[in-house]
């Protein structure tokens, strides 16, 4: 399920999986919010089984305001959970694996992907 609290959840979950990056400008960034697609057709059980992803909008930088784009992956047990309105936030992989997103501070972008 993609509501406000699995955005408060990311958003602190990214925060805490920059602080075990090997990279210090990963390091230094610091988040104030992952907001949901403003098209709530985006986010549609349809659109997410389609596509098996979704677009979010951060604000993260070393101030935090810098405006991120988030491309969201689903893996197959996030998009069974999504389908049946079950929370997803334990498809989030652990803060302290930096292997489930790519983050390229010259374009604003974060691809994140879920199990």
């Amino acid at each position: 399920m993609l509501n406000r609290d699995f955005c408060k959840f990311l958003e602190y979950h990214l925060t805490n999986a920059f602080s075990y990056s090997a990279d210090n400008t990963v390091k230094s960034l610091w988040r104030d919010g992952v907001l949901l697609p403003l098209n709530e057709n985006d986010y549609s059980k349809k659109s997410v089984n389609d596509k098996r992803e979704i677009m979010l909008k951060a604000f993260i930088g070393k101030d935090g305001q810098g405006g991120y784009s988030v491309l969201m992956k689903f893996g197959k047990k996030a998009l069974s959970k999504y389908a049946r309105d079950l929370d997803i936030t334990d498809c989030v992989p652990k803060a302290d694996e930096n292997d489930w997103y790519e983050l390229d501070p010259e374009k604003n972008k974060i691809i994140i992907q879920l199990l």
